[in-house]
């Protein structure tokens, strides 16, 4: 099909997934964009990590033409999207959670599916709750790498210590050597980890939640992400790492 109101208009179950709030906008409102296609009983199903109020838009829009909407942004990046393992954090209309074609696209495209009631916004809260907790993370073992580093340790042994102990984690196992060597090849680009963990510092003010350490992870995304010299904004969310090191 040649836009998305095409693409809309055959299927009666559309599932979208973009990169930012922009991009999500500008296909969604365009004047062949998604919901130029919905009508009565199209069922629209987001995946995109955007801000809450995006969502809670996108669902008035769609409800006024007919359609339902449901949110399902996925916790996962390129290796789990292409092994099918994805993890679904929905909201939203429930009978289209429940209808067994959409359980059956989800279930080919994810390892698991959780569904956090009617109201949408709360599978984006959910998913900004694990993204900011990832990138709050992969800052700690980005500062954790280096200074072990600058004392004169040796950073693969450190891996390894790290490896057997109660801190142990599966992202630090896959990403810790790649980033010993300084290899950043994107999974998860740097930029969208930092809008993410941006979205999340702002809904823990709304809310009136203490987020100091996210905080303070998230400058450092911030910086990395706009130091023109490193230039890492695209590279994976692990090139922070260059950035505390360039800084150390």
């Amino acid at each position: 099909k040649g836009s998305a109101r095409e693409v809309v208009e055959t299927c009666g179950i559309t599932f979208s997934i973009l990169s930012t709030p922009e991009a999500s906008r500008a296909v969604f409102e365009g004047e062949d964009g998604t919901l130029a296609g919905v009508s009565d009983g199209k069922f629209i199903i987001d995946c995109a990590t955007l801000a809450e109020s995006d969502m809670k838009r996108m669902e008035g829009q769609v409800n006024d033409k007919g359609g339902q909407f449901l949110e399902a942004p996925v916790s996962g990046s390129k290796g789990p999207a292409h092994g099918g393992s994805l993890i679904f954090l929905c909201a939203g209309s429930e009978s289209i959670y429940k209808d067994t074609i959409v359980q059956s696209g989800l279930d080919a495209m994810g390892k698991a599916t959780h569904f956090f009631g009617e109201e949408v916004g709360h599978g984006t809260r959910a998913k900004l709750v694990v993204n900011s907790l990832m990138g709050t993370m992969m800052a700690a073992f980005s500062e954790s790498l280096s200074l072990a580093q600058s004392v004169g340790l040796d950073g693969s042994k450190m891996l390894e210590v790290i490896g057997q102990g109660a801190v142990q984690s599966p992202m630090y196992a896959l990403k810790g050597p790649k980033m010993l060597k300084g290899d950043h090849s994107p999974n998860f680009p740097l930029q969208h980890a930092h809008k993410d963990m941006k979205l999340a510092v702002d809904m823990a003010k709304e809310a009136g939640v203490e987020y100091a350490v996210t905080e303070g992870a998230e400058e450092l995304f911030r910086e990395a992400r706009e130091d023109a010299d490193l230039n890492v904004a695209e590279e994976d969310f692990s090139a922070v790492f260059k950035s505390i090191c360039k800084k150390s």
